[in-house]
């Protein structure tokens, strides 16, 4: 439990800096805790965790001994807010937690916290199915993982139905199943579906699949030489090529991991490198023996921040929705190793250890990692560079005052106006920043089928109400800097008009529209009040603009076909009360087609499984009412 200690309400105004702080050390004692640095508009500069409050925060209160960082951060301190915790594990873990939702400007932060996928073995049916996961782990079965990303799993995937022969079809696709699919002709399913193999068999499959998962993979491979050697002494020469097509999947996939330690079972190897006030950090993920890949990270840091700081940051919030290895192997050392070790182990639920090895093969495989990162950062800051220029060419051809940090582009996709939906996308220094995609699906019942200008109307109305609400001060970096409209002088117009009537009209806009020959390359801009214009053909300002305006069409266009796709396998069951995605699969598998349903006599509802008396009832009810 946390508890809040008053930040006496009765302290001058006028204070500020060193002074302000000072006056916070009589009402501080020695608990461990939590505290947030305000500047004068109670906008979060900094979050820290402290062992002792009162000596941590007296710290800033010296007048002298800062770096140039930390001396601009107290200069804006104009209040402080404190939370004591029970313990020091307790503070460092409502840090993290603070710091992921505040996002305070001086803060190290972990921008890109996605989850990780797995790969799961189901259990509870004869036949388990090998499949990628991501998210909670509700779902029955064996879990491995973490995989740096999806397309490692995928990989691994692939590789282990040739070497298991393991189904990845859905239980609704197996059950329903009368000859073996396309899986079972390529050789990558053993084809359970249709009685292809027995069910001891198979089991024996998966066992040897968990097993490989598990670290095992030697064992594995002598086990499948052995029984090729046995099934080319029978003269079973088709079998005994079958299992060295398996044997060679097998060392396929080893040898796709590249890394491949000797004495590191299960363990994270995080290494950092800082360079010119940016930072990146590679994590290499060792499950089982194996490498399951690598990603790297780009932790929002500023000039002046040392190695330890950096990683007790990124390791607290990058663990805060994660399980932890039993080993985290790190490139530099940390300040609060045992209080990150304490952390880490309640997390796990068992012993977590924090390493910073400096010889051996640990040492070598943070070696790898390090130099990743290394390179990693300088490919990032060269397209950095690159991009930085753009924006600065963007604003000379658009005249604007400074170089954009935030362009949004918009475009809409429909077929005669329908599925009509917007899309936003935007960019900025470090070139598209997907996570602040947008969709908009049409709303508007008075718009004519087709009525570009109505849907962008309407697209931009939402996107201004909604900033308005969220950002009225412009303060959290929310606002465009340029808007980018797919379209000429009626959308320019449109959008205006927009702008005018919520008062946002110093965003400048600009319109960019296909010329007299709807080319590539003689694109024509308009902006408000002025005559078009266009760059030159070989200008790098027209390419990226296009690349902009491509992305933006890329987006919408998925978006409408997502979007025309659920209504295409949309049926009247969706619109039954009380039937949900399981009761509808049922019902489908029950009858096979949402028109038999609507036939159905009540009697042949009642006898669906998962389908009670009551709900047969309300589905037989539904359709004949409807007539």
């Amino acid at each position: 439990m946390t508890d809040d200690l008053p930040d006496n309400t009765l302290r001058d105004p006028a204070l500020t800096g060193h002074a302000l702080i000072q006056s916070y050390l009589k009402t501080l004692d020695s608990s461990p805790g939590v505290y947030r640095m305000l500047d004068a508009q109670a906008r979060v500069l900094y979050v820290g965790k402290a062992r002792n409050l009162r000596a941590r925060v007296s710290n800033y209160a010296r007048p002298s001994g800062h770096s140039g960082r930390i001396e601009r951060m107290i200069r804006e301190t104009a209040s402080m807010m404190f939370l004591t915790t029970q313990t020091e594990t307790e503070a460092l873990l409502l840090e993290q937690n603070l710091i992921k939702q505040l996002k305070p400007r001086y803060n190290v932060l972990l921008r890109d916290d996605k989850s990780f996928p797995n790969i799961l073995v189901t259990t509870g049916h004869d036949y388990p199915q090998i499949k990628k996961h991501r998210g909670a782990k509700k779902e029955k079965g064996a879990y491995y993982g973490p995989f740096a990303s999806a397309g490692a799993v995928n990989r691994t995937l692939s590789q282990l139905q040739k070497v298991f022969l393991l189904r990845n079809c859905p239980d609704s696709q197996f059950e329903t199943r009368t000859r073996p699919c396309l899986q079972y002709q390529i050789k990558r399913c053993s084809g359970p579906c249709v009685g292809k193999i027995s069910p001891a068999d198979y089991a024996e499959s998966v066992k040897d699949a968990r097993r490989f998962l598990s670290g095992r993979s030697t064992e594995i491979q002598e086990s499948l030489a052995a029984q090729m050697a046995e099934a080319s002494e029978a003269m079973e020469f088709e079998r005994a090529a079958a299992l060295r097509d398996r044997i060679r999947a097998l060392t396929q996939v080893q040898t796709a991991q590249g890394i491949n330690p000797r004495t590191v079972t299960e363990a994270d190897i995080v290494a950092l490198h800082l360079e010119g006030g940016q930072a990146c950090v590679q994590v290499f993920f060792i499950r089982a023996g194996q490498n399951w890949g690598n990603r790297d990270f780009y932790p929002r840091v500023g000039a002046e921040i040392e190695a330890p700081e950096v990683l007790e940051a990124f390791l607290g919030q990058f663990y805060d929705t994660k399980e932890p290895p039993k080993q985290v192997i790190l490139s530099h050392p940390i300040e609060n190793t045992d209080l990150m070790e304490e952390a880490l182990t309640q997390k796990l639920g068992r012993k977590v250890e924090i390493l910073v090895p400096q010889r051996g093969e640990k040492a070598e495989l943070i070696a790898s990692a390090a130099r990743n990162a290394r390179e990693s950062l300088g490919r990032k800051m060269s397209e950095s560079a690159a991009q930085t220029k753009l924006l600065k060419g963007l604003a000379e051809a658009f005249n604007l005052d400074t170089p954009p940090q935030r362009v949004e582009v918009y475009d809409n996709s429909h077929i005669q106006g329908a599925h009509a939906v917007g899309g936003m996308i935007v960019a900025g220094p470090d070139g598209f920043m997907k996570n602040q995609y947008r969709k908009f699906n049409i709303k508007g019942e008075d718009l004519t089928p087709g009525d570009d200008f109505g849907m962008m109307k309407e697209v931009l109305t939402r996107r201004f109400k909604r900033l308005l609400k969220e950002d009225p001060d412009r303060g959290k970096g929310l606002w465009p800097d340029l808007l980018l409209i797919d379209g000429g002088a009626g959308q320019v117009s449109a959008v205006l008009e927009i702008m005018q009537e919520f008062g946002v009209e110093d965003i400048p806009m600009v319109g960019v529209a296909k010329g007299v020959d709807r080319d590539h390359g003689k694109e024509e801009f308009h902006r408000p009040g002025q005559r078009p214009f266009a760059l030159r053909m070989n200008d790098p300002v027209l390419y990226f603009v296009q690349r902009l305006r491509d992305e933006a069409h890329r987006f919408a266009i998925g978006t409408h076909r997502a979007k025309r796709a659920k209504t295409v396998s949309a049926t009247p069951l969706d619109e039954v009360p009380g039937v949900g995605a399981a009761r509808k699969k049922a019902l489908l598998a029950h009858f096979g087609s949402a028109k038999a349903v609507s036939r159905a006599n009540l009697a042949d509802l009642k006898a669906v499984e998962g389908i009670s008396d009551a709900l047969a009832e309300t589905i037989y009810g539904f359709f004949h009412e409807k007539g």
